[in-house]
């Protein structure tokens, strides 16, 4: 059930992404009508994410309701906690083969591995 779930907003994210790719290379004028609203597709296959899984672990609806609650909170967590860190990066004395991309994937594997350590905290698997 893990993997289904995973590889569905995996696909539809991809599937997303080559899609803003395209119309920024092709249409640029249709790319930049609509804006934002391509990656915010992304988002909402986050949001349908949660729903499976709240369908999957099978809970009731105060359960659902605090778990997509504290999955959006955490979620905000991320992204606040990511975008300091990269503020960070930015001026700091990195070499220059790391900048960029390979030093925020190293930023998000080593952020991934911090709240791993919230795995299992309250006894939810």
């Amino acid at each position: 059930m893990f993997l289904r779930t995973a590889t569905f907003i995996l696909t539809i994210a991809s599937l997303v992404q080559l899609v803003e790719m395209f119309l920024k290379r092709y249409y640029r004028t249709l790319y930049n009508a609509m804006g934002i609203y391509l990656p915010l597709i992304t988002t909402n296959c986050a949001i349908l994410g949660i729903t499976f899984l709240n369908i999957d672990n099978k809970f009731n609806f105060l359960d659902g309701t605090i778990f997509s609650i504290g999955t959006g909170f955490g979620f905000t967590l991320v992204i606040i906690t990511f975008a300091a860190i990269r503020e960070r990066l930015d001026a700091a004395p990195i070499n220059p083969s790391f900048r960029g991309y390979p030093i925020s994937f190293i930023a998000a594997g080593l952020m991934a591995l911090a709240f791993l350590g919230f795995s299992g905290l309250f006894g939810l698997t």
